[in-house]
């Protein structure tokens, strides 16, 4: 299996002032990169939607893809395919064929899931995982994130520009991109809130919603609860976000009786 090829860029950012007789030159890109950290802020929903598309795409195409037929992608469709889902979401599920244990999704509705953490998790835990990633995409994190790291790549062009190396967001600089929005780390609210939206989804989908307890155990486990890598980096840490569904679990038990 092959490992996650998500970061193929090393960037060095070298930051300077141009001056001469103690006056900034005012360079081209300067001013198209500043334009970039104003849209940053205010981009248009339609614009999130294309820059998440052609991120997913550049991903899509950047790493092997289990096609149908291949037992994981088999199993993940055959998961998700009776599900309740948000149809405004237009949500699209894809496995990478890689070792990592992790899941992401995008704004315009992409889902992508590790086969690494398919090999750790039974159907209930990564059902619990998926709906997680759902939940980022419903409440607007994931919209968050990619502006955070189009703000990032933006400041970067600030930087670069003055060596005559600027960079925009274009066919060859998206790998720089994704690993921008890859360590753009979600706060700990967000994890929260998607924690909660996720077993409710899987409340509602007749789910065996115990299956989230038993995910976050699981990556607690591999983490030493130490909170480092993939889906264990994320605050708060894995054995109290495993407590926290059980509590949820015993309420929705009880709810029954």
């Amino acid at each position: 299996m092959k490992k996650l090829s998500f970061i193929l860029l090393a960037v060095i950012c070298t930051s300077g002032v141009n001056a001469q007789f103690g006056k900034k030159l005012l360079k081209q890109g300067n001013i198209d990169a500043g334009k970039k950290l104003v849209k940053a802020a205010t981009l248009s929903n339609e614009d999130m939607a294309q820059l998440s598309l052609e991120s997913v795409t550049w991903m899509d195409n950047n790493n092997p893809v289990a096609e149908a037929g291949d037992p994981y992608a088999d199993r993940l469709n055959n998961l998700i395919k009776d599900l309740k889902i948000d149809p405004e979401l237009k949500l699209n599920f894809k496995v990478y064929v890689v070792s990592d244990i992790n899941a992401f999704a995008t704004p315009d509705g992409s889902v992508r899931v590790m086969a690494g953490l398919m090999d750790l998790m039974n159907d209930d835990e990564l059902l619990s995982v998926i709906g997680h990633e759902i939940g980022h995409v419903k409440l607007g994190h994931s919209k968050k994130r990619y502006k955070t790291a189009y703000g990032i790549s933006a400041a970067r062009d600030l930087a670069t520009a003055n060596t005559g190396a600027g960079a925009i967001i274009a066919d060859g600089q998206m790998g720089g991109f994704v690993e921008n929005v890859l360590n753009a780390q979600f706060s700990q609210s967000n994890e929260s809130e998607s924690d909660e939206y996720g077993f409710k989804w899987m409340v509602e989908n007749n789910l065996n919603y115990r299956g989230m307890e038993g995910a976050f155990a699981k990556l607690a486990e591999l983490s030493g609860d130490g909170g480092k890598g993939s889906l264990t980096s994320s605050h708060p840490g894995s054995a109290k976000r495993s407590a926290r569904a059980k509590k949820w679990a015993d309420k929705e038990d009880k709810k029954k009786k």
